[in-house]
């Protein structure tokens, strides 16, 4: 069977390597890919967000299953695209419809759905520039740090954590007199700032039955010691040590269970994963929020484990027996370092020529911010390439990881040394 994978990052090489190990899977096609995507499938460069060139592809390609790697083509709505054409209608996409992805397209009614269904979650209130007085008097209610979420998708940089109440209220009022983060940040939502340890638990489900990923934790900040800027990411573990059988059981019951079922309650065909960023509060889950798609960079290190067949799992949300596949995870450790553009997150050159990752041999690299120029690879991102260990230890795993990245090689190359260095 052919099958189509949208996106260019490392999460879309993740989803491209475990596919073209299906022996379901003829043809893999991803659009637009990266160098690492170009030597397991054939790229093809067009805009995710054009459901007409999508169109195109699948039917010249006799394409018989779409897996949807970020969420903007979700949030506008690329299933529903397929479920209102006569010549897509039959072909699944694995991603949930509009109405779904509305759990990352906005922080209002992700907090409202999780409000109604019961799933724990900081106490909060919404903002517009219309009640912003009242958005005032709930900051003072609060005690800090100060949490301020962009209702809207804003590329991953709409949330403000602030300590100074005033340095709050002037954030506030920025983001929804002045559209800071543009449209995305009309309405704000304002939380209380959730204490413990953050990680990500992941769900794939046929909006019926569902199974429930490896945990991993990810490291956003830039800087080593969980300083500087955030970025999309610079590293991920998988499995969370502090997540044990007795948390997750945890997380089962009172986040897992509560959200399928609150889907299907509100009549929400949910086919696709569901990312739950999650607070660990002295052994407690609180959710943080729902993203509708895999994380970058936690699913270079949450497929690797997975010992299923990737495709058959997909067509089991596609036909809505997901129950019935079987799936089983390695009992390894998996550990991931990202190697950035020197400059990242702020300004960086592309163009820079890659080398020496091809003589990595104890370690996956998958490519994110990468492409071909004049038969060269070169960076074409912030975000460059994961490279992926197993070990039996975390440090067994991050030293595999740091031993490959030494062999690899570009101008201003930039990486943390401290990956896991909480865990440890």
């Amino acid at each position: 069977m052919n099958v189509l994978i949208l996106g260019s990052g490392g999460r879309e090489h993740a989803f491209a390597l475990k596919l073209s190990e299906s022996k379901k899977v003829t043809q893999l096609f991803v659009a637009p890919g990266n160098a690492g995507t170009d030597k397991l499938a054939t790229n093809i460069d067009i805009n995710i967000t054009d459901f007409e060139a999508i169109k195109e592809i699948v039917l010249e390609n006799a394409i018989k299953m779409v897996v949807v790697g970020p969420e903007v083509p979700l949030v506008a709505g690329v299933h529903d695209f397929f479920l209102a054409d006569d010549e897509l209608k039959d072909i699944p996409v694995i991603g949930p419809k509009k109405d779904g992805a509305l759990l990352e397209g906005s922080k209002d009614f992700s907090k409202q759905f999780m409000q109604k269904h019961g799933v724990p979650t900081a106490k909060y209130q919404s903002f517009t520039k219309d009640n912003l007085e009242d958005g005032y008097a709930f900051l003072e209610m609060l005690t800090p740090p100060y949490v301020l979420k962009a209702d809207g998708l804003a590329a991953g940089k709409g949330v403000l954590i602030l300590n100074s109440l005033e340095e709050a209220k002037t954030e506030l009022e920025d983001m929804v007199s002045n559209k800071k983060f543009g449209e995305a940040s009309t309405t704000v939502v304002i939380e209380e700032f959730l204490k413990g340890i953050e990680l990500s638990v992941f769900v794939l489900t046929d909006g019926k039955s569902y199974k429930i990923l490896p945990s991993a934790k990810d490291y956003k900040r830039i800087g080593e010691g969980d300083a500087g800027l955030n970025t999309g990411g610079m590293g991920a573990i998988s499995p969370v040590p502090f997540a044990d059988a007795a948390f997750l059981n945890k997380v089962e019951e009172l986040v897992v269970k509560p959200t399928i079922a609150g889907l299907q309650k509100d009549g929400i065909d949910y086919r696709g994963f569901i990312f739950i960023g999650l607070m660990n509060d002295n052994g407690n889950p609180s959710v943080v929020e729902y993203n509708v798609r895999m994380g970058d960079p936690e699913t270079e290190v949450v497929l690797p484990r997975i010992e299923s067949d990737l495709f058959d799992l997909f067509e089991g949300v596609a036909h809505q027996n997901l129950h019935e596949k079987s799936f089983s995870v390695t009992d390894k450790t998996a550990t991931t370092v990202m190697l950035v553009s020197g400059g990242y997150p702020e300004a960086y050159e592309k163009n820079k020529e890659i080398k020496g990752f091809d003589a990595v041999d104890e370690s996956i690299v998958f490519h994110a911010g990468t492409t071909m120029k004049d038969n060269k690879v070169v960076t074409s991102g912030g975000r460059v390439m994961a490279v992926t260990s197993f070990g039996d230890t975390i440090e067994e795993a991050l030293e595999k990881s740091y031993r490959s990245i030494d062999k690899i090689h570009f101008d201003q190359m930039n990486y943390r040394k401290d990956i896991g260095f909480d865990l440890v």
